[in-house]
C-alpha cells in the first residue's frame, strides 16, 4: 500500500510525502537509508483508525538532497512543518524507527503541545555519543567518489536487498529510489552528523523535559542481544516509558512485526512494562 504521493516544500527543500486513512495523526519516520514505502505493511492496519503520514528526509526516498547538515531540533522542527503543510496542526503521535528515534524524541521535547504520544521503534540508544572531525566533509567526499564511478546505479538496489532480508518492496521503487546518488549522499551525511545529533538530543533531555503523562514506547527487538536488550531498557526507564519486545523481529520491525507496530500506536495508554 503506497497511498497517493505528493510534495511539501520545507525550508526550500521539496520533501515527499504520502497521506492515507482518517482520524487522529500519526507520522510515521524510517530509519537511515529507509524510505517511505518500507512502512507499507503497517498503513493497512492504521489507516481506518487514524491519518497516516509517511515522509522521505531530504536525500532519502524521493525528496529533495538536504540544504542543511542534520540536526536533533532541525529534524523536530522539519516534522512540525510538515504537519503545518499538510494542514493537520492537532497533536500527532510521533513514530520513529532507528534514528528517526532520536528525531521522534526531540519532536515531544520541542513540541509538547503538539505530541500525542511517541513510539520508538527499535530506536538508536547513544549513551555517550562521540563526535568526529568534520563527518560531513569526508561523507560528502566518499558520496562524490561512490557516484562518479557509478555505484549506486550498480550497485545500490542489490546493496539495498542484501540489507534488508526478505524484503517485500515493489522492485520498480527500489529501483527508482536506491540507483540514484542522491539517497546514497542522504545516507553518508545523515549518518555522518549521527554522533553530534545524538549528543544534541543528550543536551535536550536536561533543559527540555517530556510533558508529564506523555505515552511513550519503546518496541526494541533484541533479536537474541541480552546487550542490545539492555540498552533498550535502560532508555525506556530514563524516558518514563513503556518497554516492549518485538520477538521474533529483526532491527526492521516495522516489516516483521507490523501488527506490533500498530498495536503501539493504536493503544499507547495499556498497561505495560513501565520502564521495564
Amino acid at each position: 500500500m503506497t497511498g497517493e504521493p505528493a510534495f511539501v516544500r520545507i525550508g526550500g527543500v521539496a520533501h515527499h510525502v504520502v497521506v492515507a486513512g482518517s482520524g487522529p495523526v500519526c507520522v510515521l519516520s524510517a530509519g537511515l537509508g529507509m524510505s517511505w514505502f518500507d512502512w507499507d505493511p503497517v498503513v493497512p492496519l492504521l489507516a481506518p483508525h487514524r491519518t497516516v503520514v509517511r515522509f522521505d528526509r531530504p536525500g532519502h526516498g524521493l525528496s529533495q538532497p538536504a540544504a542543511v547538515p542534520p540536526t536533533a531540533a532541525g529534524e523536530a522542527h522539519r516534522i512540525a512543518a510538515l504537519l503545518d503543510a499538510l494542514r493537520l496542526p492537532g497533536p500527532a503521535t510521533v513514530v520513529g524507527h532507528s534514528i528517526a528515534g532520536f528525531h521522534a524524541e526531540a519532536f515531544g521535547r520541542l513540541h509538547p503541545d503538539r505530541t500525542a504520544a511517541l513510539v520508538l521503534v527499535d530506536p538508536s540508544v547513544e549513551e555517550h555519543p562521540r563526535v568526529g572531525a568534520h563527518p560531513e566533509a569526508v561523507a560528502r567526499v566518499l558520496g562524490a567518489v561512490l557516484s562518479a564511478v557509478g555505484a549506486p546505479a550498480a550497485l545500490g538496489p542489490a546493496v539495498r536487498r542484501a540489507a534488508v532480508r526478505h524484503d517485500q518492496a515493489p522492485a520498480a521503487l527500489v529501483h527508482r529510489v536506491y540507483r540514484t546518488s542522491r539517497v546514497l549522499r542522504g545516507a553518508l551525511e545523515e549518518n555522518a552528523r549521527y554522533g553530534a545529533v545524538a549528543a544534541e538530543l543528550l543536551a535536550l533531555r536536561t533543559t527540555h523535559p517530556l510533558p508529564p503523562g506523555l505515552p511513550v514506547t519503546v518496541l526494541a527487538a533484541p533479536d537474541g542481544s541480552a546487550r542490545w536488550e539492555r540498552r533498550q531498557r535502560a532508555l525506556a526507564r530514563r524516558l518514563g516509558a513503556r518497554y516492549e519486545a518485538a520477538v521474533p523481529s529483526g532491527h526492521l520491525v516495522m516489516k516483521d512485526r507490523p501488527e506490533a507496530v500498530a498495536t503501539a500506536i493504536l493503544d499507547p495508554g495499556r498497561s505495560g512494562q513501565e520502564g521495564a
